[in-house]
């Protein structure tokens, strides 16, 4: 069973977990400092705890920590992003809790990103509604250079 729940901070260490694993920062493309810094990850995720305009929710799976969820960014561009552990990806996760998510929020329109060799993201976004609205370019981290990107849009 799929859940979505305020975020505690016992689960801190297993997002740092998450977020820290190099495969999985490879296939999301765009990562950001606090995915390779733990002071940084622990500043960040402070600051966006205390923020009213951010809708974050931890994403369980059985009762287990698997990952977290979001919807962030000024009324006119709220954004979604979402983390499901590697070892919980191709069993419906980012999907049940990105359709959890969307649900709860209520705010239309939603805007997301991907990294377009990542169809896995591409596919969760889909079934949740989202479509593919244009295509960009963007700096990944992760990959040390630009890539293309995929822009969406849920309605």
């Amino acid at each position: 069973m799929i859940s979505l729940r305020e975020v505690r901070d016992s689960d801190l260490p297993v997002f740092w977990e998450h977020l820290s694993d190099p495969a999985a920062q490879h296939v999301a493309a765009v990562t950001r400092k606090y995915h390779y810094d733990r002071e940084q990850f622990d500043g960040y995720w402070a600051r966006i705890r205390t923020n009213p305009d951010i809708v974050i929710r931890t994403v369980l799976a059985d009762d287990e920590v698997v990952g977290h969820a979001s919807v962030y960014g000024p009324p006119d561009e709220r954004s979604v992003t979402y983390w499901i552990d590697r070892s919980h990806w191709g069993r419906g996760i980012a999907t049940a809790a990105l359709t959890a998510l969307v649900g709860l929020v209520g705010t239309r329109p939603l805007h997301a990103r991907a990294a377009a060799d990542n169809a896995g993201s591409i596919r969760v976004l889909e079934k949740c509604g989202f479509v593919v609205t244009g295509r960009d370019r963007g700096f990944a981290q992760a990959r040390g250079g630009e890539i293309d990107e995929v822009v969406l849009l849920l309605n």
